[in-house]
């Protein structure tokens, strides 16, 4: 144990310490404190608690890592998290949060008028969040494994540890204050290296603006090795899984049931706008940072790193490949480390160049503290998913729906447990590298969930037939793909695993259209909501006509 050890251990164990007092500060007492916290969150605090909940694991410490691997074509993930909340902000969270409701599952069962509907996407959400999760705990015991020099299993079992207590306890309410705090740790975290980097390569503390210059240097050095150039696109992927995983990372994320829940938990359509409208500012903090983490990493290794004797290689390089998760060999024999005999994971990028750059102890704890916020924010959003849709959707408006308060409250926290255990057990082995876990979660949630929320939104004709029908082939395509490509090497036109979701989203709208043409529409009842949905908060649309609320007029 080293003087880095301690720090880091001291950085993490003051976060852990702070996201649990919270937690049990702002414990839920009723329902709507666990599911919506009583809907008191006010836009700017909810927009950080939106931006904590988003920035998981992969974004944090596998993002950098995938761009600084695959260049231009690592800017899908980019783009297509940015875009989708666009999509998520105009399209559908207004008109969600003004329908009123706790939970995805609830809004697709009471805007079709079905049960069966409400079961299905109950089960659907439990499936996208489940797989999300998986990521997350795959990245929180990358981190613990660094931290202690232990392997991977020994460290996801700690974050299972610590996400279990923080999330049973605490419910939405507790949980939105500590992603709160947890996006305040970790955009410190990350900026400060990506500073420091900036400052130590060119001279300027403003990264955003002096990457490019390294960036010019980096496709020079390609050309001396003979390598594709960092910034020539298509080069590690076809020009249709670009699009593929930009699709459907954009279509997932105005899906994702767990970032759509926290637009509920404020009190307007209006709050919910500034909701997201401020929390694309947060995201801009990390998302057009991490290119400039990626080419300055890139640069580094190429430059400080490659080339050097690989008996005097520093010592952070025996405690990276220690993990597994850096591999480094001698093919020519000389001596001398090539840049073709490096091998580094996207999911170390972040976390070890800190340690690369010799930034000092504090911003490699830090470093640490910050990769951990990422991963339990965003998992304690995903459980409460979870945990709302079995106890709330299928506990308590399937089978009792006369449970008690304290009743349904025991559920949810049971469920919360039990998810978190069964996810870290798969997360022991996890089957992908983080960002590829992620964009699964991700391709699932646009192939069985955009498609009906946007009509169920924007289309007073669906109905019921056409929701399910929509639902479960989104759902069914999609899983199969993955499942054909990650395990059978089976692909159309290029597109591997991470873009099967192109494929499940057309079929979901398209069966959903056809399906619901087929059966008779909706009550007008329920008709005159949906279009209500297209009205500010101060309208209501009813009998053909759209009516003022003078008591909301200021």
């Amino acid at each position: 144990m080293d003087t880095q050890f301690y720090v880091s251990l001291g950085f993490i164990i003051a976060t852990f310490t702070l996201y649990i007092g919270i937690a049990i500060y702002n414990r839920s007492k009723q329902t709507s404190d666990f599911y919506v916290a009583s809907r008191g969150v006010p836009p700017v605090w909810n927009g950080m608690a939106i931006a904590g909940d988003w920035m998981s694991a992969a974004s944090f410490i596998g993002m950098a890592g995938t761009v600084m691997i695959l260049g231009y074509d690592g800017l899908a993930y980019i783009m297509g998290w940015t875009g989708g909340y666009l999509l998520l902000t105009f399209l559908l969270a207004p008109q969600l949060r003004k329908y009123g409701r706790y939970t995805v599952p609830e809004f697709i069962g009471d805007r079709f008028d079905s049960h069966t509907a409400r079961l299905i996407a109950a089960i659907g959400t439990m499936i996208v969040s489940f797989v999300y999760i998986i990521g997350q705990l795959s990245g929180a015991g990358v981190v613990m494994g660094r931290l202690f020099e232990i392997n991977h299993t020994t460290g996801t079992i700690i974050g299972v540890v610590v996400i279990t207590i923080y999330a049973t306890f605490g419910g939405m309410r507790g949980i939105t204050w500590t992603q709160v705090a947890q996006y305040l740790v970790l955009i410190t975290a990350y900026l400060i290296p990506v500073i420091f980097m900036s400052l130590q390569i060119t001279g300027n503390p403003v990264p955003w603006v002096s990457y490019g210059e390294v960036v010019s240097n980096l496709g020079a050095l390609d050309r001396d090795l003979g390598l594709s150039e960092y910034f020539s696109p298509f080069q590690e992927t076809s020009k249709a899984q670009f699009i593929a995983l930009m699709f459907c990372l954009m279509a997932g994320t105005a899906a994702l049931p767990h970032v759509i829940v926290r637009f509920y938990t404020v009190s307007t359509m209006k709050a919910a706008r500034w909701s997201g409208a401020f929390a694309l500012i947060f995201i801009g903090l990390l998302y057009l940072s991490a290119p400039a983490y990626a080419a300055f990493s890139r640069f580094i290794l190429m430059t400080k790193v490659a080339g050097s004797p690989i008996d005097q290689l520093p010592a952070w390089v025996q405690t990276w490949v220690n993990t597994d998760h850096l591999q480094i060999a001698d093919g020519n024999g000389d001596g001398i480390l090539q840049w073709e005999e490096l091998t580094i994971s996207n999911d170390i990028v972040v976390m070890a160049t800190p340690e690369i750059a010799n930034l000092g102890i504090f911003v490699i704890g830090l470093i640490a503290a910050g990769a951990m916020a990422a991963a339990l924010s965003t998992a304690g959003g995903l459980l409460i998913a979870i945990s709302s849709s079995f106890a709330h959707d299928i506990y308590y408006r399937l089978i009792n729906p006369k449970a008690s308060d304290k009743k349904r409250l025991a559920v949810a926290r049971i469920s919360i447990a039990v998810a978190t255990i069964v996810a870290g057990l798969v997360a022991l082995d996890p089957p992908g590298v983080i960002t590829q876990i992620v964009a699964w979660a991700f391709s699932l949630a646009a192939g069985t969930f955009f498609p009906v929320l946007l009509l169920g939104v924007w289309w007073k004709r669906a109905n019921a037939q056409g929701a399910i029908a929509g639902m479960l082939s989104g759902l069914t395509v999609t899983l199969t793909y993955i499942i054909l490509a990650k395990y059978f090497n089976i692909t159309f036109f290029g597109i591997i695993d991470t873009g099967a979701g192109i494929f499940g989203a057309p079929v979901s709208l398209l069966a959903t259209y056809l399906v619901s043409l087929q059966f008779p529409a909706p009550s007008q009842k329920i008709q005159d909501e949906v279009t209500d949905l297209r009205y500010p908060e101060q309208m209501t649309y009813k009998d053909g006509q759209v009516w003022l609320d003078d008591s909301q007029q200021s």
